[in-house]
């Protein structure tokens, strides 16, 4: 996942903010190499967060006032709006980090105004007529391919921010927006802080848990042992806890994070639709995907539709044998609920597929895992990344590398991936700078939550490593693409329904037994993982796959639907238990609020289809590497240069067909999905 923030003229920072030849070295150094004409890299460590945002508040607000002069050439114009951007990025996407990570609530809040600030003037300058005539002087001017795109793009944006309104309508265009910047700001920090735990009473409560997790739990001094809502604990507990009724307890209380968002998602809701009608639109949802590949909500629903029925078969087969399962230990069983679906598909796949999930964990110890990200990646596109000593940021936990290929440096990133209190509670990449030519390097984030090797073996589920490899895949699409002359196509600045397809395919790398060797061995002795436990493995995780694509596809319902049109009277909790009831094969819990955790609904609003859609893409990508092999360097070469550096500069669909040589087709998802995941035994 991605982090980023929707309005108005958002479309030139929506892709900003959140979320080889050789093999790569990993060394240490404590230098800060900066090329002639780049600047020096950023200070992280948040303290001046405020007073660093203001001052570049400052200079775009001289920069946009020249924008205005008459008589200087308009490729100067169109130059100095992408410099006001360059500020906005800056000041932006810091702010939306730190107030996601920083250990400081005072420099979290202090983010926030930032966010607030920068939201205030953006909005002011879409709606500012002076400078939307300034910049329409450029129609019918001779521009590079670049430019004209640049150029249209950006007119195409001052019309849906809603420059040619009245006054009044754009008076409160500007106070919807600023109100759904804090709006968003109070539905993520109520997820962000709510933190609940059960205590369990001894260590035979953990049955079915592996060892390390056990011994990471110690009673506290009243002899209890906590499990909280938390990534870590949560996701093995779910899985492997014979306890019913306390995965039943861990669930209740999950699904209950967030519990104040009520009237926060209700207004957001409001002001989200209030804006698309001044705009001209009939919702939300059709305002924020017209610039999006799929181009109307409407076919949002289609696709819901399309994806729904091509699951049907496998999900009903699916849903059947792991009912039958239960039923071999509760003959009364007549319904599977969210609580058990996980601890019986993980059951069921260990009888079925004689493959059971915590036989690879150790395999993968956390530092093993990260080493063997940046080897593979490093091989695959010809990467060396070097550990920086002396980097500031905003934790010590935080570790810090720079990017180099054959030609020099690439930019850097920070690696913040265990958990802290206050912290992001999901994983996803957020940037910190973007990059321009000869001008600034790009600068990103990973920000997860994986086990913490200072707590034990920190072993991660193999999940958790294909979520490193997701989030590491918009990484280097940040780093690849930092070349750009405009900002507005830096980094990941492609259609929003494209971005994750980079990343999911970059997860097919998790999944490779000859990639897996490279760093996959077992934390004691050493061992290789086999590659005939690789191909359980994958076999076990076939099944599921449909059943996942029919919950995926209530999630991206929930989130259309809720920015969809509706009456005043719309119900939330009762369009909820209505759409998983269509989509899901698994029960609404009573008393349980999902929609108040599902934070997409802030970041993602309409938009959460396009993790599907992006996966129907990504399938297609993958198919050049399926007769090749997956560390081919020809085709990791053409990838990297035809899908991932030309960032935003191109149309997505446009991206996909020069690395095919033809459309994207939706032939290889639906191979895919469709192939009868109970019948693999083996690959």
């Amino acid at each position: 996942m991605r982090k980023a923030l929707i309005f108005g003229l958002w479309a030139l920072l929506l892709t900003m903010i959140f979320t080889m030849g050789c093999r790569s070295t990993l060394s240490k150094q404590g230098r800060n190499t900066v090329e002639l004409g780049y600047k020096a890299h950023e200070d992280m460590r948040g303290v001046d967060v405020l007073a660093r945002c203001r001052a570049h508040l400052k200079d775009a607000l001289a920069l946009k006032n020249k924008l205005v002069q008459q008589g200087q050439p308009f490729l100067t114009t169109l130059t100095i709006y992408n410099d006001v951007f360059v500020h906005i990025d800056a000041a932006m996407s810091q702010a939306s980090l730190l107030s996601q990570v920083h250990p400081s609530e005072k420099i979290r809040k202090d983010a926030e105004v930032c966010e607030q600030e920068v939201s205030s003037f953006v909005t002011d300058l879409s709606l500012d007529r002076g400078v939307y005539e300034a910049l329409k002087r450029g129609e019918g001017e001779r521009l590079a391919p670049d430019a004209q795109r640049m150029f249209d793009h950006t007119l195409r944006d001052f019309r849906r921010a809603g420059v040619d309104k009245d006054e009044d309508t754009r008076n409160r265009i500007k106070n919807l927006k600023a109100e759904l910047v804090t709006v968003g700001q109070e539905f993520g920090q109520n997820i962000r802080t709510d933190r609940y735990t059960i205590e369990l009473d001894s260590k035979d409560q953990l049955a079915g848990l592996p060892m390390d997790y056990i011994e990471s739990h110690k009673p506290n001094q009243q002899g209890k042992i906590e499990i909280s809502t938390d990534y870590p604990d949560y996701i093995p507990f779910m899985q492997y806890a014979e306890n019913d009724e306390l995965r039943k307890q861990l669930r209740y209380k999950y699904l209950n994070r967030g519990h104040k968002n009520g009237p926060v998602l209700k207004s957001m809701m409001e002001k989200r639709h209030e804006l698309a009608t001044l705009l001209g639109y009939a919702s939300y949802a059709d305002y924020v995907v017209e610039d999006k590949m799929i181009k109307k909500a409407s076919a949002i629903h289609g696709f819901i539709e399309k994806i729904s029925a091509l699951a049907k078969k496998g999900a009903d087969k699916e849903y059947q044998a792991l009912l039958s399962f239960k039923k071999k230990r509760d003959k009364n069983a007549q319904a599977i609920f969210g609580h058990e679906s996980s601890y019986l598909e993980q059951a069921f796949k260990k009888s079925q597929f004689q493959f059971d999930a915590q036989s690879v964990r150790p395999y993968f110890p956390y530092e093993r895992v990260r080493d063997g990200l940046l080897n593979v990646t490093g091989s695959l596109y010809g990467l060396r990344y070097e550990q920086v000593s002396n980097a500031l940021s905003w934790d010590k936990s935080v570790d810090v590398y720079d990017v180099y290929d054959n030609s020099g440096k690439l930019g850097r990133i920070y690696l913040d991936m265990h958990p802290r209190d206050g912290k992001y509670k999901h994983a996803a990449q957020f940037t910190i700078v973007s990059g321009l030519n000869h001008r600034q390097y790009p600068e990103g984030a990973l920000v997860c939550n994986f086990p913490n090797p200072k707590e034990g073996p920190a072993l991660m589920e193999h999940d958790q490593v294909v979520t490193m490899f997701h989030e590491f895949g918009h990484l280097l699409h940040h780093l690849f693409a930092g070349k750009q002359n405009y900002i507005s196509f830096s980094g990941t600045a492609t259609e929003w329904d494209f971005v994750e397809a980079p990343s999911q395919f970059q997860e097919e790398w998790a999944w490779a037994p000859e990639v897996l060797a490279m760093f996959a061995h077992h934390y004691q002795t050493n061992e290789p993982i086999p590659a005939e436990l690789v191909k359980k493995m994958r076999a076990a995780d076939e099944f599921g796959k449909a059943l996942s694509a029919r919950q995926q596809m209530f999630y991206a319902a929930l989130s259309v639907d809720y920015f969809g049109e509706h009456q005043s009277l719309f119900d939330p909790l009762s369009r909820l238990k209505s759409l998983q009831a269509k989509y899901s094969y698994f029960p609404y819990e009573e008393g349980t609020r999902f929609d108040y955790s599902f934070g997409h609904l802030d970041g993602y609003s309409a938009m959460y289809y396009t993790y599907m859609w992006s996966l129907v893409i990504a399938k297609a990508l993958l198919e050049p590497f399926k007769s090749s092999g997956m560390m081919n360097l020809e085709q990791s070469g053409r990838f990297k240069d035809l899908v991932l550096a030309p960032g935003g500069s191109k149309d997505a669909a446009e991206l996909v067909k020069d690395f095919l040589g033809h459309p994207f087709k939706f032939d290889a998802f639906e191979r895919w999905l469709t192939t009868d995941g109970l019948a693999i035994t083996s690959r």
